[in-house]
């Protein structure tokens, strides 16, 4: 009988378990990761630099329910398109709910709430939504394939085509703007795909061949003029309309989309999305959907892979720990150790019972950012004995220059 291939050294649900990151449970359910306190703070990372770089970026950043009436899928068009990948409806007092598997009919419905104005678009609407998608047992895989997961989702409301085509290259900027804080190169780890659909496939994709088109031509073009390499896939498009996809390669080399632009020509139709135009007449709306980090979780999966659980400072769930050298010393670390938590530094004190050497060591398999130790000598000089991750021993530093130091190279995210 053949054993399963052993996973590769960097496979995210290996280091997952190993740094203690996410956890899934048979009893709460598969597919549905829960992240420990050292998982969450990277999420919370994220999730803080995707919502200060967009608003930065004139997006509305919204908050939405996790479900809706069935209703609203059934006007969306996704319940007929989706309704095998989406959990079974709840009934409550004769009305039928679900569990929101996309964020878009909530943000129409948002930008139908009073009439608009062409000077409001384009309106960028914005959440990072917690989403629910039935994938089969046999597709779910860690974090980078889950039944429950966090979306930084983004819908634009345009007034023209042209202005449409500006929002997509301006959401690419975005995308490529997060890519390169990873770490992340074109053509190394990510790649560009146009997904386009297939006009004989009128079951999958809405019937409209001259916009079918129209969008194609239009996304194809705006990644020439980029001077983008990319790959057409038929048959990948949403039903709405062609999208670019951004494309990542896991560990065991599983290609998943892991960011997305895409262009819609049937919501606009579905939900009577409208404005009024500088002539005081009605005109119809055009509509971008965007995801500038994709999900949060499946993100997570690609850089704990990309960078084999050694976070860059900014994204490292313990970015410092602190060490006496003996029992005599807990004192003066507890101290150093609050020192740097007031300052707002992720840190941890180790102060048991195992060996110096054996504490050192932990704080390596472990990956920690930073080991501060501190012996008699540090205590008569206020300072702390340093060691890097990366760059191996520092030295003596006064405690206030330690924190300066870590503080300036979490707020540049250096890598």
């Amino acid at each position: 009988m053949n054993k399963p291939d052993a996973p590769e050294p960097n496979d995210h649900k290996k280091l997952g378990r190993e740094l203690d990151l996410f956890y899934i449970d048979e009893v709460v359910g598969k597919g549905l990761p829960m992240f420990t306190a050292k998982g969450a703070a990277i999420r919370r990372e994220l999730e803080r630099f995707i919502i200060d770089e967009e608003i930065k970026r004139g997006y509305l950043h919204v908050k939405t329910p996790d479900i809706a009436k069935l209703d609203l899928y059934i006007k969306s068009g996704h319940y007929p398109h989706y309704k095998d990948s989406m959990f079974a409806p709840i009934e409550v007092e004769d009305e039928k709910f679900m569990l929101r598997p996309m964020t878009c009919p909530h943000h129409f419905q948002l930008y139908l709430s009073r009439p608009r104005s062409y000077r409001e678009l384009p309106m960028r609407i914005a959440e990072l939504a917690q989403l629910y998608r039935f994938e089969q047992s046999g597709e779910l895989m860690g974090l980078q394939r889950a039944r429950a997961f966090c979306l930084a989702d983004a819908h634009i409301i345009c007034a023209s085509e042209e202005q449409a085509g500006e929002e997509i290259g301006k959401a690419l900027d975005l995308i490529e703007y997060a890519s390169q804080v990873f770490g992340l190169v074109q053509g190394k780890d990510y790649s560009y795909r146009l997904s386009l659909g297939d006009r004989k496939n009128r079951e999958k994709y809405y019937e409209n061949d001259a916009a079918w088109e129209k969008s194609e031509t239009l996304l194809r073009e705006l990644l020439v003029k980029r001077g983008c390499t990319f790959a057409e896939a038929r048959d990948e498009a949403a039903f709405y309309g062609p999208k670019i996809d951004i494309q990542m390669k896991n560990a065991n080399g599983k290609e998943d989309t892991a960011f997305t632009v895409q262009y819609d020509f049937c919501m606009t139709d579905r939900f009577h999305l409208t404005y009024t135009g500088q002539d005081g007449t009605q005109k119809c709306a055009f509509v971008v959907h965007r995801s500038s980090i994709g999900a949060i979780e499946r993100l997570m999966a690609f850089l704990i892979e990309h960078y084999a659980g050694a976070f860059p400072l900014w994204l490292s769930p313990v970015q410092a720990r602190v060490i006496p050298v003996s029992e005599r010393q807990a004192g003066y670390a507890k101290e150093v150790f609050e020192a740097l938590r007031d300052a707002g530094i992720r840190a941890e004190l180790d102060d048991s019972s195992e060996t110096l050497g054996k504490r050192i060591r932990n704080a390596k398999t472990e990956k920690v950012s930073y080991v501060l130790v501190v012996g008699d000598e540090e205590i008569k000089s206020k300072t702390a004995t340093l060691e890097s991750r990366g760059k191996g021993k520092i030295g003596a530093l006064a405690v206030e220059e330690i924190i300066r130091r870590l503080k300036e190279e979490i707020s540049s995210r250096a890598l």
